[in-house]
């Protein structure tokens, strides 16, 4: 890798018509800097905040730069800056604690930032407080959260990367959790909700642990969500689950297990579409798009996008995979104008 620079880059031109994010106490001082990175990590001794990064990439070889956060979130996606050239891209993280599941460790203290790809180069980055920012938080289980330990990858620890600097993923995703869990949590729904701010949007996906939950329970906490998300001033959005892996002799997820119907015969994803057409909520319907794409991948193709090489696992998203199924998210957001066009990364 070539060395760093440790020129300083001037302060970050702040995103405007967006909410207005809390001050930070790093207040008004200078960007952190590339004093605060080794070759491979950078570590910013900052308290819970959004924060803008400004990162340049190349070096005197051609170079390729990934960048990750916290607790693997992927914030920027593989980047190849050919010999003797800088590249420039901007991100805004979300640095909580805990810095991953909710229910989990409390991480490291401040951002931690890691560097990959196949050739990794920073040439220089700065830190500042977002002053203005939108922010998205999730609302799931273990197919969304921040999973703390490979192979296991959720959607939304893979969703920061599709976007650009002025909005923030804030992942309250957590492992295990049903609908009937996520609300009876201290530290989930009663610690998020007081974090939504106007304008704020909360994606929700909860129905892979609601196994025995009848369905008069599970509509009614799907209402309790999205009426505590609105008493706020957020934006609901409902997602419906992404299917498990899960074939019929013929090539098709035409079944209970694979589309989310539990042994009440309570069919989650149709509950969930019935939520959002009666209290008008947008909805992305992950359900209808990773079927479709896992029924034409196949059942060898498809194998690739959950752990089953590795676990024998049906459920669970593998890195390329949740990479994959973030896209759809992505492209959901924009196509139902939730996300400006502009606000995200189409590659």
């Amino acid at each position: 890798m070539s060395r760093f620079t440790v020129a300083v880059i001037a302060a970050l031109t702040l995103t405007a018509g967006l909410t207005a994010a809390p001050a930070s106490a790093h207040g008004g001082r200078s960007p952190l800097g590339i004093d605060h990175c080794t070759a491979t990590a950078c570590h910013f001794d900052v308290p819970p905040g959004s924060y803008d990064v400004k990162v340049v990439l190349g070096g005197d070889g051609a170079s390729s730069t990934s960048v990750t956060a916290e607790t693997r979130r992927a914030l920027l996606p593989e980047t190849a800056a050919p010999a003797g050239a800088r590249i420039t891209r901007s991100f805004t993280v979300d640095v909580r604690i805990p810095e991953g599941e909710p229910t989990g460790a409390d991480g490291t203290p401040g951002l931690d930032l890691a560097l990959g790809g196949s050739s990794p180069a920073l040439a220089d980055i700065a830190v500042t407080p977002a002053r203005h920012v939108r922010q998205i938080l999730l609302i799931g289980d273990s197919t969304v959260c921040d999973q703390p330990a490979e192979p296991y990858t959720g959607w939304g620890q893979q969703l920061p990367q599709y976007l650009r600097k002025g909005i923030s993923i804030a992942n309250y995703a957590d492992s295990g959790e049903s609908t009937v869990t996520y609300l009876g949590n201290p530290q989930l729904w009663a610690t998020v909700q007081p974090l939504i701010r106007p304008g704020d949007l909360v994606l929700i996906q909860l129905a892979h642990n609601d196994k025995t939950t009848d369905e008069t329970t599970y509509r009614a906490n799907l209402e309790t969500l999205v009426a505590g998300v609105r008493e706020k001033g957020g934006r609901p959005v409902l997602v419906t689950p992404i299917v498990r892996r899960w074939f019929n002799a013929d090539g098709t997820l035409n079944n209970a297990t694979a589309l989310l119907v539990n042994g009440l015969g309570v069919d989650h994803p149709a509950v969930i579409r019935s939520v959002a057409a009666t209290h008008g909520v947008p909805l992305i319907d992950l359900t209808a798009k990773t079927k479709a794409l896992v029924e034409t991948l196949g059942v060898e193709g498809s194998k690739a996008l959950y752990l089953y090489n590795e676990k024998r696992d049906n459920t669970h998203t593998s890195l390329h995979g949740a990479t994959v199924y973030a896209g759809l998210v992505r492209d959901e957001l924009v196509a139902r104008h939730l996300v400006p066009k502009g606000a995200v990364r189409v590659g």
